[in-house]
């Protein structure tokens, strides 16, 4: 490696580190490297995708999507300060992939019981005046799918190695054993699974106010040094690039399918490379 580059690869490495780990990294690390049986076997393709760079795009993916959902939205709007802290969640987020994905299954389970105990008190009534919660295995399910849709299409598209059609149905079905775990009914456990779930889910959606707010904060004005902002920003236009058409005119995202050929994927996989050698082990 050239140590002339040391510096700037710390550097990325911090400003990643800081707002997906949080404060505590060693302790994080503690307690997913111990001992004991796992929900997942190290050959399994979940743990592939989830150690993968793709997953800043797919996350950022998947939180668009889950706006769309009005019911889904204002339990987001109404319980998270995520405008004052708009980390934390990126970081419980993490943690909870990171728990379940390659943590003993004592910690994936205190992990589920956490999150769950978190769900019961995320209640309240939307702004079209009805009523929500965060547990609702409906909510839940939505949550899900989008989550498992994003990760997937942005590792298709950007991680380091290509998938099979049977081992993209391989890690719907081990995602399907975190979401069962989490109170999801009968979760997808194939990618056809998977796109029908978007069909039936299709009427549901819409674009509200929070949700463009929310998706103009995310893209536009998140709080980051000025060096890290253009990086992110290719980013979030990755995000977007992926996101299908129907889902952009709701939060007002523009669609442009030649510029996003050729520019946008070729600066998704150099800033997709960028954040893989950042966080390599020297």
């Amino acid at each position: 490696m050239d140590t002339t580059l040391e510096p700037v690869r710390l550097w990325i490495a911090q400003q990643i580190r800081t707002r997906v780990v949080g404060d505590e990294p060693a302790r994080a690390v503690a307690a997913i490297d111990a001992p004991g049986p796992r929900w997942f076997a190290e050959d399994r393709v979940i743990r592939r995708v989830h150690s993968d760079a793709s997953m800043f795009v797919g996350g950022l993916r998947a939180i668009l999507l889950q706006s769309l959902h009005p019911l889904a939205m204002a339990g987001v709007a109404e319980h998270s300060d995520y405008r004052a802290d708009p980390w934390g969640r990126l970081q419980r987020t993490a943690d909870f992939l990171a728990a379940t994905t390659f943590g003993p299954a004592s910690v994936a389970e205190e992990s589920i019981a956490r999150v769950r105990h978190v769900h019961r008190r995320v209640r309240g009534t939307a702004p079209d005046g009805r009523a929500y919660s965060a547990g609702d295995p409906h909510l839940l399910r939505w949550v899900h799918v989008c989550e498992v849709d994003s990760f997937l299409a942005s590792y298709r598209r950007y991680g380091a190695s290509e998938l099979t059609p049977a081992q993209a149905d391989e890690y719907v079905a081990d995602m399907a054993v975190v979401a069962s775990a989490l109170g999801v009914n009968h979760p997808p456990t194939s990618v056809d699974d998977l796109r029908n779930e978007f069909r039936d889910f299709r009427d549901e959606l819409q674009g509200t106010k929070a949700a463009r707010e929310a998706a103009r904060f995310l893209l536009v004005d998140p709080p980051l040094p000025l060096a890290a902002r253009p990086a992110y920003a290719l980013l979030g236009t990755a995000a977007v690039a992926l996101l299908p058409m129907w889902a952009r005119w709701p939060l007002r995202l523009p669609y442009l399918p030649v510029s996003e050929a050729v520019l946008v994927r070729p600066a998704g996989a150099a800033v997709t490379r960028l954040i893989r050698w950042s966080l390599a082990p020297t």
